[in-house]
């Protein structure tokens, strides 16, 4: 598959996964390195929190004005946004200086997709391939990723497990994968510069040029606007839901619960990450027999069941195949969603389309982090999390199917 994309498709196949990778590396990683930092479980939650609101800003911003910018121009911005957020978690444990890095640099607390990358990049793939190769390719930029955040978690473990033991201390081993985190940010830019004009969109200046109305000047969508808000609605619960359970909270829940160490999470987030990755492409397939909308919600609701079952598991051996069984089918809906939004807008609307879409999953996910968090401060709630997400994606799943059965993508008419 790979190999059969154009040039720049396989440049945003290699971007894709040198970022999963950085997001995979730090995830693992940072709420241990602000715990080490000596702040408290609010003040960690706040950050996390100003993290995605921040992004939230920034990426709205940044997606419904690439197509009339340059897509190209708007990667490489977030590019350096993410070194900034890097550069500055790593130098400084002041509180203000790291909420303001946290609101206006690119970090990813979860291990997925922050920033306006993902939106413009698929925008710039929709670009390039057929709608019949659309959602199979998504299906393997989506493999790219879960590839990459997975090795990224198992390396930082082992990273880590050798620099203590090397005598380093855990909160300067903790630091140096957030600079290497910054690095990743610089190679981003590097690649990013050498896409061409292809990844770009005919954009009618005539037309761009009338006065737009106060939603299409924020969401920079016309005709698609009613469609991709209401999608947005739903993804904000979806994504309000999975905040609950993050990966750098995940992570820390195991710590808590059960005493994993840094180098066995990242054994455990590699496995999942690769078993999420593997399903992306057995959902395209699903997607051809069945649909978009029934892909996304017949494989998500049993994730769901799966995810409250996690805490209810007596040790760390089957709390981790609940995991496993989860991660195996939980992302088959992630290369489905954006091959449905991507079908159902106009090509030059595509990257105005999963910007707001992704802002509204950014925005669902900021406030359950700071919550979260404080559940993990208190042994009676301590599961709590994993309940509220499993029965919010529930509700989700049901809302979406009900809303959208009806409205096909072009291919399926």
């Amino acid at each position: 598959m790979f190999f059969n994309l154009p040039r720049d498709g396989r440049l945003l196949f290699v971007t894709r996964a040198a970022r999963l990778f950085s997001y995979g590396f730090i995830s693992v990683i940072l709420v241990l390195y602000l715990v080490e930092l000596h702040f408290s479980q609010a003040e960690i939650g706040l950050l996390l929190t100003l993290t995605l609101i921040g992004d939230t800003v920034i990426s709205l911003w940044l997606t419904t004005r690439a197509d009339r910018i340059g897509r190209k121009k708007i990667l490489i911005a977030g590019a350096f946004l993410m070194i900034f957020g890097g550069v500055m978690f790593a130098l400084t444990d002041n509180i203000l200086l790291l909420l303001i890095a946290a609101t206006i640099g690119v970090i990813s607390p979860s291990g997925n997709e922050v920033g306006p990358f993902l939106s413009v990049e698929q925008a710039a793939l929709s670009q390039v391939v057929s709608n019949e190769e659309r959602t199979k390719t998504f299906a393997w930029y989506s493999l790219a990723g879960s590839f990459a955040t997975a090795t990224g978690a198992l390396s930082v473990g082992a990273l880590v497990n050798f620099l203590v033991q090397s005598g380093v201390s855990a909160v300067s081993s903790y630091r140096i994968v957030v600079i290497c985190y910054a690095c990743g940010g610089a190679i981003l830019a590097i690649i990013f510069s050498r896409l061409t004009s292809s990844v770009e969109v005919e954009v009618d200046h005539e037309k761009s040029s009338n006065s737009p109305g106060i939603l299409q000047n924020i969401t920079g969508l016309s005709s698609s606007r009613k469609m991709v808000l209401k999608l947005s609605a739903l993804f904000t619960i979806d994504s309000f839901a999975g905040g609950f359970v993050i990966q750098s909270l995940m992570a820390y829940w195991l710590h808590l619960r059960f005493g994993a160490e840094p180098v066995a999470l990242g054994g455990i987030f590699f496995g999942a990450n690769v078993l999420a990755g593997l399903s992306a492409l057995l959902a395209a397939r699903i997607a051809e027999r069945i649909g978009l909308i029934n892909t996304m919600v017949f494989t998500h609701l049993p994730s769901n069941i799966l995810l409250i079952l996690v805490p209810l598991m007596p040790n760390l051996e089957l709390a981790v195949v609940m995991l496993f069984l989860r991660f195996s089918i939980s992302q088959m809906d992630v290369p489905t969603r954006q091959s449905y939004t991507m079908a159902v807008v106009k090509p030059e609307e595509r990257s105005a389309a999963a910007g707001v879409t992704g802002v509204a999953r950014t925005t669902g996910a900021a406030i359950s982090p700071s919550i979260a968090s404080i559940m993990l401060g208190s042994t009676a709630l301590l599961s709590m999390p994993f309940f509220i997400a499993g029965g919010l994606k529930i509700i989700y799943d049901l809302m979406l199917y009900y809303s959208f059965i009806t409205q096909k993508p072009p291919e399926e008419v």
